[in-house]
């Protein structure tokens, strides 16, 4: 595989955050791809999981990546940032088209992979809204390259000729592309943001409305037009369709939560930059929940119980812009 015609070995692997993968002789030579490479990791992590919504599609797209990136004369890279987001991009839009096809006989609704996030993600209201499931959701009915030109201009704020570059579209056609993708999503997009305070006290009264069994608090909290969904892939009990409205959800959550025999504790964690509860059964991951809050209420839950969806979520994973 190439890129801009230059021979990329086959056996170099991609280095894992704050590590050095060995090299030539030289080390000042050999140290400085795997440096540049490592310095950029997590936003080149970011800008594939957002184009994505997997972080195991991500990671493979950064091993890709790193595969081009150590056959490149390091002499004829003017910006390296720029050109590590070029080759992730298009990484990223051949995994997408593909994984698109995947989706189509995938079982049962399907939801973004979930992570767990710094606390301080959450800060960051830009970075955390937009790696929110609710947003990838939404990314999610755009077209391939709409959604890479959304993400690599509205998230990460490049300029249009580095994106023209980066989707093989002229400087003209970006413009038009990323217009009709603003407007798509801004039709889509979740109503409004709130301030980690805001959400962190609408979460603590969610989580003892559902811990304690009050119906009452549980319907004070929830929005009266919430929404929930999971994911199950087939494997575990799902929801098949979403289940709309605060009467309706509040006893979905007291069904599942109650369910006899059945030993279910919550921990708060930072899900997608937002909080959310890791789900335990009889002491084993059972799946997580993210919430969005919108005006103190909860909007929006999110459950994925796939356990290839589960896999990351003993560690947190770094995001950046």
């Amino acid at each position: 595989m190439t890129e801009r015609g230059v021979r990329t070995p086959r056996t170099a692997e991609p280095p894992a955050p704050g590590t050095l993968v060995p090299g030539p002789p030289s080390p000042d030579a050999a140290d400085q791809p795997t440096e540049t490479f490592v310095a950029h990791r997590n936003l080149l992590f970011t800008v594939a999981y957002e184009m994505l919504g997997s972080a195991a599609d991500a990671e493979d797209v950064l091993q890709e990546a790193w595969l081009r990136w150590v056959g490149v004369d390091p002499g004829h890279v003017r910006d390296p940032r720029s050109y590590l987001v070029r080759i992730v991009t298009r990484q990223a839009l051949d995994r997408l088209r593909a994984i698109g096809r995947r989706r189509e006989s995938y079982v049962g609704p399907w939801l973004p992979e979930p992570l767990l996030t710094a606390p301080d993600v959450a800060e960051d209201v830009e970075l955390a809204e937009n790696v929110s499931m609710a947003m990838l959701l939404v990314l999610e009915t755009l077209a391939p390259t709409e959604r890479a030109v959304f993400v690599l201009r509205e998230v990460f704020g490049l300029d249009y000729d580095e994106i023209a570059e980066a989707v093989g579209k002229s400087r003209v056609t970006v413009r038009q592309i990323a217009h009709r993708a603003r407007a798509h999503v801004a039709a889509r997009r979740p109503r409004g943001t709130v301030s980690p305070a805001e959400a962190r006290a609408a979460f603590h009264a969610f989580q003892r409305a559902v811990q304690t069994g009050d119906m009452q608090r549980l319907l004070d909290i929830l929005a009266p037009d919430v929404v929930a969904l999971s994911d199950g892939g087939g494997v575990r009990h799902a929801l098949l369709r979403p289940v709309v409205g605060a009467g309706k959800v509040a006893r979905l959550l007291a069904s599942v939560w109650y369910r006899a025999g059945v030993e279910r504790s919550v921990e708060p964690v930072e899900v997608n930059g937002a909080p959310g509860l890791l789900v335990r059964v009889n002491g084993e991951i059972d799946g997580v929940l993210a919430i969005r809050f919108d005006g103190g209420r909860v909007t929006g839950l999110y459950g994925v119980r796939n356990p290839e969806k589960l896999l990351r979520l003993h560690r947190e994973t770094a995001v950046s812009r």
